[in-house]
């Protein structure tokens, strides 16, 4: 709707439609409220858009699906009195601000900017009352990204497309995270399991049982690698014909502190850990609580402060709301004099001043849960429960240290359990994990054995990145920063460079690759140290302590003159394809292991007049089409089994004449609790991530992204599936057990 040509107002401009309707809802009639629908004007898509040759000088276009809203907004801006520029008080948000400001052309006095951290009549009042200036060092530093950006993918890219493969890209933070993932890869294929065995089992003290593991050998603490089978074994008997005595009790109190509100990655991990949620999944539900949930009665009301943010403060208005809460529902032995702070170990805390919190501790959860869909409810408990946790009073943890001596015997055990003297915190902000609870003990208890084994154990390699992994990673190492770390991970799985097995970030062959390639010619573009450093350099001109062009022109004149270098020295074939002592069936000629779009397999030296290929298994090694009894219902030929991108298939054996093919399903050996007829099997969606589904597809729709365990819930009835933290979850209720 446009404004009367005679009615002079005040336009504010945001950044998102449902932004700009909860906004609105705060303010009166003479104020108009529009969104820009993000990001107006950027590099061009088809040119550099960078003068290298000019200070780094960019060029700006507005992309043609903007072109509409930017003029239908400069109409209004001319018309209105005064112009607000209300997006997002970090770079990005400043940035729109600045190209919105340099495409109306306003005069100075008719132009403002306002910012706050949260979507309330509260702070968008006071932001009214108290406007400023477009802050500059910001915009640089954003700019300073974009260009630096610009320059890596624009100029590498290109180069992988020509020595690896098409359709590949470089980046970077995102060529730095990809190495991360690699290594990791790496270190488990290097990895030799260790045989190691323990003795656990049960006792009892007036029948309360409670676990006891095997602690010393003549008094001497055992080491991991101490006990090989006939130890083991020999301990087991000995203490099972032995007296067992309490010879020592310890107790030992210890206050445990809350955890920080949320920052951006903390929030990313721990959605992940619990929930499965993807950094992306989960800012995009933070954003949506962020600009508004309509509550009945009240509107749209914002529920969250900013989301993007390293901070780790709270306002002074937040800590008294939490502590007269506190006071009213659980007690002032809940509360803490002046409140808790945090301070955050980073050199250089980004824009955002306060940590993720709800902008009302009112809001509690229970009391606006029909409000929101499912995954909004998790993400807003959360963040809810966090941010109170953080200004209650420390848990008082009692740990009691207890150990049993076997009579007669080498061997001494031990049983740690621990009693929660007050819950504190732990009220509001419940953590995982079981305690053991000890009976009441005392020196010259005699105790009873239930059970005791001896277990054997092989050392684990190191787990692959789960998203949250790769975030704290990411983080620890100063790579990427609060705005940057959920799409770096999602460009990493669209790219092809990564896929998900069970929840975790799994390198393609491509990825390995291309991450030699740039380890070891471009070794600045993924240096964990130089990204860092680069990243504290755009923190530095932010704060007005750096300028943007020397910082560029740095990194850019070195890495120019290596690329076009490298541009000359590579070889295509020495990095794509390996030589081997096969020789081709067909005709004659040496084969070599090539790199396809889908990972590695054998081809003929001859081709194109040879086009004979082979699939290679996980090993390197040819594997063979396994053939079947099954006809091909399109020509009668034999039916076989090949590896594809996504694993096995049938394929007909007179392929590439006839091409008729059919899915392999992977039994998971669960029954589907919503038909009762089919079975989940293993499938993959069309980016190649796992799932899992009913065979009776398309009758039966059931469908989930983690594994089944092949066992129900013992309350609903459902799915069990495996979860993190090696950790067993239902489908549908709340039930969750270890495994």
């Amino acid at each position: 709707m446009l404004y009367s040509p005679n009615y002079m107002s005040k336009l504010v401009i945001v950044e998102s439609p449902t932004k700009a309707k909860t906004i609105k809802g705060f303010l009166g009639k003479e104020y108009k409220v529009e969104s820009s629908f993000g990001h107006i004007r950027d590099l061009p898509k088809s040119k550099i858009g960078v003068d290298v040759e000019n200070n780094f000088e960019p060029t700006y276009v507005i992309p043609a699906k903007a072109k509409k809203r930017v003029n239908e907004l400069k109409k209004l801006a001319e018309k209105a009195e005064m112009v607000y520029f209300a997006t997002d008080e970090d770079r990005e948000g400043e940035a729109i601000s600045w190209h919105l400001q340099k495409i109306f052309q306003l005069p100075k006095d008719k132009q403002k900017r306002i910012a706050f951290h949260e979507i309330t009549k509260k702070a968008i009042d006071a932001a009214l009352a108290n406007p400023r200036d477009i802050n500059s060092d910001l915009v640089d530093a954003q700019q300073a990204r974009r260009i630096l950006d610009r320059l890596v993918g624009y100029k590498l890219s290109p180069l992988l497309w020509k020595k690896v493969a098409k359709g590949l890209s470089a980046g970077r933070v995102q060529s730095a995270a990809l190495r991360l993932i690699v290594e990791r890869e790496e270190e488990r294929n290097k990895f030799k399991a260790e045989e190691y065995w323990t003795v656990e089992g049960l006792a009892n003290k007036n029948s309360q049982k409670f676990k006891v593991a095997l602690y010393q050998e003549n008094k001497k603490t055992l080491g991991k690698f101490d006990l090989d089978k006939n130890k083991a074994q020999t301990a087991v008997k000995d203490i099972q014909l032995a007296e067992l005595i309490v010879s020592k009790v310890e107790a030992k109190k210890t206050n445990k502190t809350p955890l920080p509100p949320f920052t951006t990655s903390t929030l990313q991990q721990d959605a992940n850990r619990r929930f499965g949620y993807s950094a992306k999944q989960t800012m995009m539900l933070a954003q949506q609580l962020y600009e508004g949930i309509k509550l009945n009665g009240r509107g749209t009301v914002g529920l969250i402060t900013y989301m993007r943010t390293d901070s780790l403060n709270l306002s002074d208005d937040f800590i008294e709301q939490v502590n007269n809460y506190l006071k009213n529902n659980l007690g002032s032995e809940y509360t803490v004099t002046g409140g808790r702070k945090f301070k955050k170990k980073s050199k250089l805390v980004q824009e955002a001043h306060e940590a993720i919190r709800p902008t009302d501790v009112e809001n509690e959860p229970s009391e606006i849960k029909s409000y929101l869909d499912k995954r909004q409810y998790k993400i807003y408990e959360l963040i809810w429960q966090r941010a109170v946790a953080s200004q209650m009073a420390e848990a008082v943890i009692e740990t009691t240290s207890v150990v049993i001596d076997a009579k007669n015997t080498p061997w001494n055990l031990k049983a740690v359990g621990s009693v929660m003297k007050f819950l504190g915190w732990k009220k509001i902000y419940q953590s995982n994990g079981e305690d053991n609870q000890l009976p009441e003990l005392k020196k010259n208890d005699q105790i009873n054995l239930e059970k005791l084994e001896a277990l054997q154990h092989f050392t684990v390699p190191p787990a692959r990145y789960s998203e949250a992994g790769l975030v704290k990673a990411m983080e620890k190492l100063g790579i990427g920063r609060p705005s940057t770390y959920a799409p770096t991970i999602a460009t990493l799985i669209t790219r092809k460079y990564t896929t998900k097995e069970e929840k975790r970030l799994a390198p393609t062959e491509i990825a390995i690759i291309v991450n030699k390639l740039l380890v070891e010619h471009f070794p600045d573009v993924v240096d964990y140290g130089f990204t860092a450093e680069m990243e504290d350099d755009l923190d530095h001109i932010a704060h007005g302590q750096k300028e943007w062009q020397p910082i560029i022109a740095e990194f850019y004149q070195p890495f120019i003159k290596n690329l076009n270098m490298k541009e000359k020295e590579l070889n295509k074939k020495e990095i794509t394809e390996t030589a081997t002592d096969e020789i081709c069936e067909k005709c004659g000629s040496p084969m070599v292991i090539k790199l396809g779009r889908f990972g590695k397999f054998m081809a003929c030296t001859n081709y194109p007049d040879c086009k004979n290929t082979k699939p290679l298994n996980g090993n390197g090694e040819v594997e063979e089409p396994e053939k079947t009894d099954e006809k091909c219902p399109t020509c009668g030929a034999a039916m076989i089994i090949k590896t594809g991108r996504f694993g096995k298939f049938m394929a007909c054996q007179n392929y590439p004449k006839c091409k008729t093919t059919k899915n392999l399903s992977k039994s998971t050996g669960a029954k589907c609790t919503k038909c009762q007829k089919g079975e989940m099997v293993e499938k993959y969606t069309k980016t190649g991530k796992i799932f899992y589904s009913c065979d009776q597809y398309p009758d039966c729709k059931h469908a989930v992204w983690s594994k089944p365990t092949g066992e129900y819930c013992p309350e609903c009835k459902q799915l069990l599936l495996h979860a993190a933290k090696n950790t067993i979850k239902c489908e549908e209720c709340s039930f969750e057990k270890t495994e």
